[in-house]
């Protein structure tokens, strides 16, 4: 599995020379394009062909890579499959013997799959409004403390049972 990051704050996993046809997993990664990824480890697991495996296997790798990134900090329930396609790769040609001295040609194809994640609409607009409801800092200010020392903790009592009579 290799890793690369794109500038649009994606996360992607690729795996090489599956051994299986482009055609067949374009079929399976046709069916979990653009879906949240619980919704594509469902289809997935309840996919009856053979390389939806092989395509799990790179969506949780993509997943990983997502909630392993520090300066991410992404959940993996919170993301959404952005683009799943499947490549051609190189074809290994061998040889069957047939009738009359003849050759028959045998191709085995292999593919190249790959998933990218980014984090879901509504995932972003909750850590927006998260961000905008911490006060930011400005530069050079001192930090303050939250805590009052303890001589105002003990007055501050005593002044509002006083202002309450």
């Amino acid at each position: 599995m290799a890793v690369v990051e794109t500038p649009e704050q994606t996360v992607r996993a690729q795996a090489k020379w599956v051994h299986s046809s482009a055609r067949k997993a374009r079929l399976v990664t046709d069916l979990i394009r653009g879906r949240s990824v619980p919704e594509a480890r469902t289809i997935l697991a309840f996919s009856q062909r053979a390389v939806a495996e092989d395509v799990e296997k790179v969506l949780r790798s993509a997943v990983a890579n997502a909630e392993s990134r520090p300066d991410l900090h992404w959940n993996g329930d919170d993301l959404v499959v952005i683009t799943a396609f499947a490549n051609e790769g190189p074809t290994l040609k061998r040889h069957r013997a047939r009738a009359r001295g003849r050759v028959g040609r045998i191709m085995k194809r292999t593919c190249h799959i790959t998933v990218e994640l980014a984090p879901s609409p509504a995932a972003l607009a909750a850590a927006a409004a998260a961000a905008a409801a911490q006060p930011s800092r400005r530069r050079g200010a001192p930090k303050q403390t939250e805590e009052p020392t303890t001589s105002e903790a003990a007055e501050t009592p005593a002044e509002e049972t006083e202002s309450e009579s």
